[in-house]
């Protein structure tokens, strides 16, 4: 495990803390422009998110309304009533957007496939990246916000479902998440710089609550408009 690393998952509540929990759940609210483009405008500005920690599993509840909500693994979505009787299902979800460019419509398939997965990843950050599996190496530091961000380059290995195989994340002095850089392959390569802020503290564990992706430039900086995707959380329970 790299330095950095080890410095930003100490700043976060420290491995042993995050090893003790086993799921979280929280009430979350995801905007932003992509929603409009994908034509699922308001599904998730009330929803309810679980997650295992140490597999790729959740479930999205409230999922645009309060009467289905959708089971979430890499290979199978499950859409089921609030009761948990099954409706529909897909297999192999990732093949679905096979073809996709930024401006494909979605269908509810597809937008839960996206937050499954990509919730997922950022509830984990930066505990994930010492999954086996995980490859880093720490690059050349960053300078933003009156602030030296010094910079993670993670990639991904092949079982675990996200935007791509190498993101890098920035962390501040402090050692907390700042930023969180990708392509979104689903998007058709599409980047996206996510800003990270509001930080609480859950059980010893320090959890933002504000997520905000912005289109990123060719010169590495946000581009200010549109504002891709937010994402606000309100409470938030880790669990043995």
């Amino acid at each position: 495990m790299s330095h950095l690393l080890q410095a930003a998952i100490a700043a976060h509540g420290g491995l042993d803390r995050w090893n003790s929990y086993h799921k979280v759940s929280l009430d979350l609210s995801v905007g932003g422009a992509l929603w409009d483009f994908k034509g699922q405008t308001g599904l998730l500005r009330d929803a309810y998110y679980e997650a295992e920690l140490d597999a790729q599993r959740a479930i999205l509840g409230r999922f645009g309304g309060p009467d289905q909500r959708v089971r979430f693994s890499p290979n199978r979505l499950v859409l089921e009533t609030a009761s948990g009787e099954p409706i529909e299902s897909r297999e192999n979800p990732r093949g679905a957007f096979r073809g996709h460019q930024n401006d494909t419509p979605w269908d509810r398939f597809h937008a839960a496939y996206f937050n499954g997965y990509a919730l997922w990843t950022y509830l984990t950050q930066p505990f994930l990246y010492s999954y086996p599996g995980f490859e880093t190496v720490e690059i050349e530091p960053w300078e933003e916000d009156g602030e030296t961000w010094r910079r993670l380059k993670v990639t991904f290995p092949g079982d675990i479902a996200s935007h791509t195989r190498e993101q890098t994340s920035y962390f501040g002095p402090d050692g907390l998440l700042r930023r969180h850089d990708y392509a979104v392959d689903v998007l058709g390569g599409a980047t996206g710089a996510q800003y990270i802020e509001d930080y609480h503290e859950h059980g010893g564990i320090l959890m933002p609550h504000r997520r905000r992706v912005y289109p990123r430039g060719p010169d590495n900086r946000k581009i200010s408009e549109p504002l891709l995707v937010s994402i606000d959380i309100g409470d938030l329970h880790f669990a043995a």
